[in-house]
């Protein structure tokens, strides 16, 4: 564990990017492929008859405990993590979009996109149990420290990758009015998968001669890992050599449009969706997905109970669950070979306004449907955002604001030249204050006729 919790850690002090992908460009009233990942009915909006993906990539993280000054400042960012009482939350995550192409055929609109995912995860780790692991003591010669919490604390790591079908009809029409529905089939192509769960955690830390020990202990274990991951959790690049696996799921977006037209686009558009819906299986000779139960007995003298300087050069899942086996304290509950895990169903909604016409305003909001908790739910987080955004035919420029559920507020700046974007949601707040985020992406589109 030495080596597996300062890798998230660095990830994100290197990248340091929340989930709110392509935040300004998305809602530009330059409608393409891009605009339908939001809500599939915008693809009978295309602004060009057809729209051309090349290549798009956003990267990605959160957390609710270190902010740029800290990263810049500090030589022991995992003290920084793991301080005060609250709650260890860290999202890092990759969204890469391939080839993609979409056209506009009468009152139907059709597109195809090609995506791959890569997402790490903290999810409400406790700072002292985290602590403790990551250095093996409570940081004094003799202490102890009571942990006791009703949720379920994560370490996830999760890549695949998506083959989008979409369709979109203009179900109305006049000079003033237009509605729109559509809807997206997703193909799901797992790749790979790592999850330990630690729920309803209760438990003590021994401090005896700088050597920290777990006693008087209990709580429900999951230990899952798929395709790269079965041998290491501690490697990005185990991630990114299998982002795409063999087809095993589907799921579906589903949306309505709204415009308020006027002689030139709409002085307003508006949309609902749900995104998501679904889940995929992985499958690999190397899978595992168990139970257990922990129970560590009140410590003595002699048997002082489980020494977490042991988790010191701990690499893969399997290494941890090795070592808690030879313990005896763990339990098996369940064990399966194929692991089932669910999308991050999220509702969205927005409104783009037009202010004058080179000038519009877009609110947009993504609520999640499910709890991050699910040992088989893939993580995401809430997010609200305010875009004030400057528009020409082949030239925009925008400035993101947004209210993050794990790091805050953010503000950020982007621009678009004909089909190239470059952007990132929290830069300004990045380099103004000491935010707990940032983020980069970046892209270009072709629009033909």
């Amino acid at each position: 564990m030495k080596k597996a919790l300062p890798l998230f850690i660095s990830l994100f002090s290197i990248s340091m990017a929340a989930q709110d992908h392509f935040s300004g460009i998305k809602n530009s009233n330059g409608v393409g492929i891009l605009s339908a990942t939001v809500n599939p009915a915008e693809l009978s909006n295309l602004s060009s008859k057809y729209d051309v993906n090349v290549f798009s990539l956003s990267i990605n993280a959160s957390n609710n405990k270190v902010g740029f000054n800290d990263i810049i400042n500090s030589d022991n960012i995992e003290d920084l993590i793991f301080q005060g009482d609250k709650p260890v939350n860290m999202r890092i995550d990759a969204e890469i979009y391939g080839p993609g192409f979409a056209m506009r055929l009468n009152k139907w609109a059709f597109g195809i996109s090609t995506k791959a995912y890569a997402k790490l995860n903290l999810v409400d780790i406790d700072p002292t149990l985290g602590k403790s692991i990551n250095d093996g003591t409570l940081g004094s010669v003799i202490g102890t420290s009571l942990i006791s919490n009703n949720y379920n604390q994560r370490l996830n790591g999760t890549s695949w990758g998506e083959l989008g079908l979409s369709v979109s009809r203009n179900l109305f029409e006049n000079e003033t009015h237009k509605f729109n529905a559509g809807a997206t089939l997703k193909l799901l192509f797992p790749g790979s998968y790592t999850n330990f769960g630690a729920d309803k955690f209760q438990g003590k830390i021994d401090n005896v001669l700088n050597e920290a020990y777990l006693n008087d202990t209990n709580a429900s274990l999951n230990i899952a890992y798929s395709g790269n991951l079965t041998g290491s959790f501690t490697d990005f690049g185990d991630y990114s050599k299998s982002l795409f696996g063999n087809m095993n799921g589907l799921a579906a977006d589903f949306g309505v449009n709204y415009q308020l037209k006027d002689k030139d686009s709409y002085r307003l558009n508006a949309g609902l969706a749900v995104k998501n819906i679904g889940g995929m299986t992985f499958k690999d000779s190397g899978n595992s997905s168990t139970n257990y139960a922990l129970n560590i007995p009140t410590g003595t003298v002699i048997n002082p109970g489980l020494n977490l300087n042991d988790f010191q050069n701990v690499e893969s899942l399997q290494d941890a669950e090795t070592l808690l086996l030879n313990s005896g304290y763990l339990t098996k509950n369940e064990s399966k070979s194929e692991i089932k895990v669910k999308l991050p169903t999220v509702f969205s909604a927005y409104v783009d306004l037009k202010i004058v016409p080179t000038f519009f305003v877009s609110l947009y909001t993504q609520q999640k449907l499910n709890s991050d908790a699910a040992n088989d739910q893939i993580t995401t987080q809430n997010v609200i955002s305010l875009t004030p955004r400057f528009s020409l035919k082949n030239f925009e420029l925008y400035s993101p604001w947004a209210k993050n559920e794990i790091s805050g507020t953010t503000g950020g700046f982007g621009f678009r030249v004909y089909g190239f974007y470059l952007g990132s949601s929290s830069i300004v707040t990045a380099l103004a204050s000491d935010t707990k985020q940032a983020d980069v992406y970046l892209g270009y589109r072709l629009r033909l006729r």
